[in-house]
């Protein structure tokens, strides 16, 4: 029976002219090397030296590679046409999978709705616990001392443990000792119990914070860390439906910058598969988000920047200087995102998708990680445990990269899969 299916057109085929008359050329000198193996070897091992040779030899002429690389590229995700070559019924019984499918993802979609209504029954639970941590971080209330009860790790290495701990506490003492007299060490520690008691709530709670978060810390500019010293709280709240969302809002202490005390970023979520592409849904999504202005005092505003250019008149040939103002980096333009295109249908530009992407994914950490554990990403205790699981994740894809690879390889045909030998009876 003759083959029925098309062939793509002979030139794209062919890499070129020169690059084939190179590969013959590369392939002749291959086969004529004794590397082709040594005279009575098995059809294996010939054909395993001949592929170690050709691939020795497309590594030694950068052009070729980069030719049938070039080729390679343009066939992938081409369909290998098995789905195509399926009768008509079993093609009938694919669409009822899919629309079982798409049933699946509409009750998943449900079920992601009412976790979002668990989640902003629980949020105002947290609350009272998340203004407590404000209280005591902006030094509203002194924590009691049954507030304080939890061990820490300076406190177990100043006690020391067992004949080791004991050693060393002897001999820091017999050092501080032969350094300062008692009196002199006495004064020393009462000064700086007096200036103990002078700082007030946590110094520089939410900075430090940012500043300790790879992708907060990349916003985060000299001349924005002033600013932030003045932010005291920063909050999640959640709209339940009508849209789907929530909003980070940021409070600050009356300062000399702007007179704003809250600025809020809201972002706009759904829940449900999108009608275009229905079997892309993961989960909700971030689609839009909406930032705030900002009152800012005189001169004061971070965002912008001048600068100054020279003018030349077309006519006179005169120059002058001329000032401008334009954006500046800053971490308050956080609150003024690029806005997304109100039909879903269309398409941003490839920058302000970007753009966008990043917003969505700063929001979503900020809501998921951030408020919820601040205390430990002030401390650093969340970013080893950050750390650990990126590792742990990392090593878990180089084990299933192969598995992916062939699930997701457009040319993959079961029916064409080699199946194991059978085991020889000894």
């Amino acid at each position: 029976m003759a083959d029925t299916e098309s062939k793509p057109p002979e030139e794209e085929c062919v890499v070129s002219s020169e690059a084939a008359q190179d590969e013959s050329a590369d392939m002749e000198e291959i086969d004529a090397s004794p590397e082709a193996g040594p005279s009575g070897d098995t059809p294996a091992a010939v054909a395993e030296a001949k592929q170690g040779a050709i691939a020795s030899q497309l590594m030694q002429n950068p052009g070729l590679l980069a030719a049938l690389q070039g080729q390679l590229g343009s066939m992938l995700g081409a369909s290998s046409g098995y789905i195509e070559s399926l009768p008509k019924v079993v093609k009938r019984r694919i669409k009822a999978l899919k629309k079982l499918q798409f049933e699946m993802l509409k009750m998943e979609s449900k079920f992601y709705e009412e976790v979002h209504v668990l989640e902003c029954k629980y949020a105002e639970k947290y609350a009272p616990l998340f203004e407590r941590r404000r209280d005591i971080v902006t030094a509203s209330i002194e924590p009691t001392d049954s507030d304080c009860e939890w061990p820490s790790d300076e406190e177990e290495e100043e006690g020391g443990g067992g004949e080791d701990g004991e050693l060393a506490d002897e001999l820091k003492n017999k050092a501080k000792i032969t350094e300062i007299t008692e009196g002199e060490q006495g004064e020393k520690e009462g000064e700086k119990d007096k200036e103990a008691e002078n700082v007030k709530g946590v110094p520089g709670f939410w900075l430090t914070i940012f500043k300790n978060v790879d992708m907060l810390a990349d916003m985060v500019q000299e001349h924005d860390e002033p600013i932030l010293n003045h932010l005291q709280d920063v909050k999640v709240k959640f709209s339940q439906s009508d849209p789907m969302g929530f909003t980070l809002e940021f409070f600050f202490e009356p300062n000399e910058y702007f007179s704003s005390t809250v600025l809020t970023k809201h972002y706009i979520m759904r829940s449900e598969p999108s009608e275009s592409e229905p079997f892309s849904f993961e989960g909700p999504e971030i689609i839009k988000c909406k930032g705030c202005s900002i009152d800012w005092k005189k001169g004061k505003n971070v965002t912008v920047k001048q600068i100054k250019k020279k003018q030349k008149h077309k006519g006179r040939g005169t120059t002058r200087m001329v000032t401008k103002t334009v954006q500046n980096d800053s971490f308050f333009n956080f609150f003024s995102p690029p806005e997304a295109p109100e039909n879903e249908e269309e398409e941003a530009d490839e920058d302000t998708e970007t753009l966008l992407a990043t917003d969505f994914e700063i929001g979503h950490f900020i809501r998921e990680r951030v408020v919820p554990r601040a205390v430990l990403y002030f401390t650093g205790e969340a970013l080893e445990d950050d750390d650990e699981f990126e590792e742990e994740g990392e090593e878990e894809n180089e084990e299933d990269g192969d598995e992916d690879d062939e699930e997701h390889d457009p040319d993959f045909n079961p029916q064409q899969e080699p199946t194991p030998q059978e085991c020889k009876q000894q």
